[in-house]
């Protein structure tokens, strides 16, 4: 569920919204929790855990926030989550909303900070490998029941072909799954890595890339074990929604982009189906199209295309292109 955007009320005075953002953001722990909401979404007692303040304390500040319309919520299953809400054109404080959030963007967490939310990430990303160890051999059939391969990979193909026709030097693909759009971006590319944070998923992979000389698979978590070099396309097929920090790998993707290279992100909608968290090892329920939008903005990002593809078993599926213009992100091994 999303808060109402906050109106004005009948006959009140045109700088309450103005003077309710500044109320909101007057205040240095509220700073922070903006800071952390940057590119993630978290629960109460996450956010109390790497700002180390009690539920109380933490409940108060988010309604602050909120009435302000600077964070919003979400539900995934039993759980609530926070984000920001990013300012929109209708929004009478439009451009210092967007001011506060940018200066953010650019000012370092706190030491301590930054470490305690780097180790709840840390946590997230463990309980994804752990689930894919688990249930490797079964995965595909786990998978099927939302969106299987053949429902979005030849749609995926065609997109990133339009976006880079002449293919290219180099293209990673997180997450490969099976293997099968490994084996396509291996005719097209020079060289194609995979990146998988679990060796029993890369033997699947393996099925599909022997005798091609041209696809490395790596074992490691991303972005940390992704090669330090640029590559022509970063390729996330239905993998961002098992991240840890799904708005946090467009900036990942950014920075190990050439310009002019290209993001492609195949994902669910947004949908409230939360058996999929134990079933499949989703972390998120999907997400809405201005999320994503909004995230590779932040990254450096321009949308080239977005093709939605039918409901099937309650779920929809978004292809989506990025360009990367900006040089100034590209700064190979940093996350």
């Amino acid at each position: 569920m999303t808060l109402p955007q906050p109106q004005l009320p009948e006959g009140g005075d045109p700088l309450d919204s103005l003077t309710g953002l500044l109320r909101a953001a007057g205040d240095g722990l509220r700073l922070q929790v903006l800071q952390v909401l940057g590119s993630n979404s978290f629960a109460v007692l996450e956010l109390c855990e790497v700002l180390a303040v009690r539920q109380s304390g933490m409940s108060h500040h988010l309604k602050v926030l909120a009435r302000a319309g600077l964070v919003e919520q979400r539900r995934e299953g039993n759980t609530i989550f926070y984000r920001r809400r990013l300012p929109t054109a209708e929004d009478e404080s439009v451009v210092l909303h967007q001011a506060l959030l940018d200066d953010l963007d650019a000012r370092p967490l706190a030491d301590e900070v930054a470490q305690r939310l780097a180790g709840m990430v840390a946590r997230r990303a463990e309980q994804s490998r752990a689930f894919f160890d688990r249930h490797a051999d079964d995965m595909a059939e786990r998978q099927d029941l939302i969106a299987d391969f053949d429902q979005y990979g030849e749609l995926a193909a065609e997109m990133l072909a339009r976006a880079l026709p002449d293919g290219g030097e180099a293209a990673l693909e997180i997450g490969p799954g099976d293997g099968r759009f490994l084996a396509w971006l291996a005719g097209r590319f020079e060289q194609v890595t995979g990146l998988d944070n679990t060796q029993a998923m890369l033997t699947h992979a393996r099925g599909s890339v022997d005798g091609l000389q041209n696809v490395t698979l790596t074992l490691g978590e991303w972005p940390q074990a992704a090669p330090p070099r640029q590559f022509d396309a970063v390729v996330l097929n239905m993998v961002l929604h098992h991240l840890p920090a799904p708005g946090d790998s467009f900036i990942s993707a950014a920075r190990r982009l050439r310009r002019g290279g290209v993001l492609l992100v195949t994902e669910l909608c947004r949908h409230d189906q939360a058996w999929t968290r134990d079933h499949c090892g989703d972390q998120w329920l999907g997400f809405e199209e201005a999320e994503l939008t909004g995230w590779a903005e932040r990254a450096g990002l321009t949308l080239l295309e977005s093709q939605f593809l039918a409901l099937r078993n309650g779920f929809q599926v978004q292809v989506r292109t990025f360009a990367h213009n900006d040089q100034s992100i590209m700064e190979p091994g940093k996350q």
